[in-house]
């Protein structure tokens, strides 16, 4: 289909999640009248969309596109029988998905950078656009998330590079297929490929297929930079006729990583290409698993014929990413942190960043099993192992429980059951809901400690009940 000239009507349903808020202002500065429509209509995104301009509808309803829009993107999260779908398909009004809107109005005839892989898509996005950015590229980018260094998750750029977070989960109700086919990569990172999305997903090899149909229409002239890590990103590589170097803690990479040190919330690497170092980086980032995230965009940039002294300002400059090790404020010497992560892997690593950064600090762990693959039983030896690591673990009743069935459910109990007899210290509890979790941080906690956040939703305001409750000896209601 052609897609309207700037000026036309646009209309999104389901606009205020982030990445279809932010596709909104990225509508609105090609010059396009931008409306959309959500049941759940909250900050920050409402505070954003008024901001630019954009008329926000309560609810679903067919009266929502009329009069008729030239054009209607439909979010991943609307199903058949939602009325204001249903009237667009009965009036034959042209619809497209959120990945393919991005395809048309973003990418374009641009060079496409994808940050694809389970694990450390958003903050690699980020790091990636920033040190291009300073390198003077001046890329476009779309990161699923708010990169504290930009004002927005987007920009159209200037250059001819556009920096996109390559996601695997599907894209509407109409294209079961994974966003990132709609993203036409030149160029490729791989961070990981390990079991997710269990809601789409049947297993392992169903999601490696996703990654391999990636890998099949990147162009022989383009590039490729997997983690080895990963045995299943190197399988699904292999299916790429384009270029392939790898990077990781394996010696037999061809980027790996020497003299690592973390130092006051930053760190220190090596970049070391077949063996040869390149000189010392300076990131502003914590952990192993950022480090290597920072050597992946560092290699890319090399890949791309960037002279090592233009990349360096970005890395010492990047300032992270919203809700990714992200300092929410400190009361009575016990500092709060929030993170995103959701996988037992991502847990893990997040837990040990933290420690690794504060060293000598007794670290509690509070997450929310609410992603689809968390709320499900098939990670409950990893979670519980990877929450072992923490000082101190708090897990909240699983969210929504009854859209997962029963004999499918992540047990909660079985989980703490299994850390406290690994510890064998009782370090680890349930606490169903974001105001006692609260409370008891608050009533325990000692001045010195880190408490960790993670979910990959709201929390019911965990984090500033947390804080509030440390400072005045109860949370927020």
């Amino acid at each position: 289909m052609n897609h309207p000239a700037p000026g036309s009507h646009i209309h999104l349903i389901a606009i205020c999640g982030v990445g279809m808020a932010s596709l909104a202002g990225l509508l609105k500065s090609r010059g396009y009248h931008v409306t959309g429509s959500d049941q759940n209509i909250y900050p920050p995104m409402s505070g954003y969309l008024a901001e630019i301009g954009v008329d926000v509808l309560s609810g679903y309803q067919a009266a929502h596109v009329t009069p008729r829009p030239d054009l209607v993107i439909i979010g991943n999260a609307i199903s058949r029988g939602n009325p204001e779908a249903e009237a667009v398909l009965s009036q034959g009004i042209p619809y497209i998905s959120f990945p393919r809107a991005l395809g048309a109005f973003l990418i374009g005839s641009s060079s496409s950078l994808v940050i694809a892989g389970t694990h450390g898509k958003t903050t690699t996005t980020a790091l990636a656009a920033w040190v291009l950015t300073r390198a003077g590229l001046e890329p476009g980018f779309f990161v699923g998330g708010v990169p504290l260094n930009f004002s927005s998750g987007w920009s159209p750029g200037s250059g001819e590079h556009i920096v996109i977070e390559g996601d695997e989960y599907d894209c509407a109700f109409f294209d079961k297929g994974p966003k990132f086919l709609h993203y036409r990569p030149r160029d490729v990172i791989l961070t990981s490929v390990e079991f997710d999305h269990a809601d789409i997903y049947r297993d392992l090899n169903h999601l490696k297929s996703a990654f391999r149909r990636l890998m099949e229409i990147i162009p022989a002239e383009g590039r490729l930079l997997v983690c080895s890590d990963y045995a299943a990103a190197m399988e699904v590589a292999a299916a790429a006729e384009c270029p392939m170097l790898s990077y990781g803690d394996d010696g037999s990479s061809d980027w790996t990583l020497a003299a690592v040190e973390a130092r006051e919330g930053r760190s220190f690497f090596e970049p070391c290409y077949k063996g040869r170092a390149e000189g010392r980086v300076e990131a502003a980032v914590i952990g192993r698993h950022n480090v290597k995230n920072g050597l992946a965009v560092y290699a890319m940039g090399r890949a791309m014929g960037l002279e090592r002294q233009k990349l360096l300002d970005g890395f010492a400059t990047f300032a992270g990413v919203k809700r990714r090790q992200e300092v929410k404020g400190e009361r009575r010497g016990v500092l709060v942190i929030d993170d995103f992560a959701h996988h037992p892997t991502a847990v893990r690593e997040t837990i040990q960043a933290v420690k690794d950064a504060y060293p000598g600090r007794r670290l509690w762990a509070i997450f929310e099993p609410r992603s689809n693959t968390s709320r499900r039983n098939i990670f409950e030896s990893e979670f519980a192992q990877a929450l072992a690591i923490a000082d101190r673990v708090v897990l909240a009743g699983l969210f929504q429980p009854e859209k997962i069935p029963e004999g499918q459910r992540l047990s909660v109990a079985k989980v703490i059951e299994e850390v406290n007899r690994s510890t064998r210290d009782g370090r680890a509890r349930v606490i169903e809901k974001a105001q006692d979790i609260a409370e008891y941080v608050a009533s325990n906690a000692a001045s010195g400690d880190i408490v960790l956040v993670m979910s990959n939703g709201g929390f019911d305001g965990v984090q500033e009940k947390i804080l509030e409750a440390l400072a005045w000896g109860r949370p927020s209601i």
